[in-house]
């Protein structure tokens, strides 16, 4: 399996070779030194920039294993590991279940319950580096962040900080705004206006045609 790693630039002129210059993005070098600016490429977005410093992070954590591990060995295991160790650097108070303050979504009081990274933001995490790899030569079939171990940890996780700060993770169902309400009642002020039997009229809203009343 074949990946992309990040290298720095290589710019020639003559027979010297200068490795890893910045330089300005889009600048071509002609063989005679000469310069030639070309149009630059279209900036990143803010979710294409955390998904390369999320790559990036990831990348240096398994080469600083010993031995270092390269990307094709590399399982679900790895990405475990790898959540486990961000928890170091969370911001988000998980009480454990002999605090008393847990299921409390506000404590009154600090407590010595460890820091950890907040379910959104590990979920966030790997479906960033799930797109990362394979847009770095990885085949989906043999993505290690959207294996199975990874999917029920990141449930664990959920569950677990959902109980343990009082708070509920599930999607709220959408309210109908303000606006659509008006329009609704709108809507009845003018068929009442009208002399249309509103009994008559229950599928108005499907586009139904309706009889004016003889």
């Amino acid at each position: 399996m074949d990946f992309v790693t990040p290298q720095g630039n290589n710019f020639s002129s003559g027979n010297n070779m200068v490795q890893g210059t910045n330089m300005l993005q889009g600048t071509n070098f002609n063989a005679d030194g000469t310069t030639m600016i070309a149009s630059s490429a279209p900036p990143l977005s803010r979710y294409e920039n955390q998904k390369r410093r999320d790559w990036n992070t990831f990348c240096q954590h398994l080469s600083n294993q010993h031995p270092p591990l390269s990307l094709p060995h590399c399982t679900s295991a790895h990405v475990l590991e790898f959540l486990r160790y961000l928890d170091q650097f969370g911001k988000t108070k998980v009480h454990n279940q002999n605090c008393p303050f847990f299921g409390l979504p506000n404590p009154p009081a600090p407590c010595p319950c460890p820091l950890r990274q907040a379910w959104g933001s590990l979920d966030a995490l790997i479906g960033r580096l799930r797109a990362a790899y394979e847009e770095h030569g990885g085949k989906p079939e043999m993505n290690p962040f959207g294996a199975r171990a990874v999917r029920l940890f990141l449930r664990e996780v959920r569950d677990f900080q959902s109980k343990s700060r009082g708070i509920s993770y599930e999607k709220k169902r959408k309210k109908p705004s303000s606006s659509t309400n008006n329009n609704k009642q709108k809507i009845a002020v003018t068929m009442a206006a009208e002399g249309v039997d509103c009994g008559t009229s229950a599928n108005f809203y499907g586009h139904t045609n309706i009889s004016s009343a003889n």
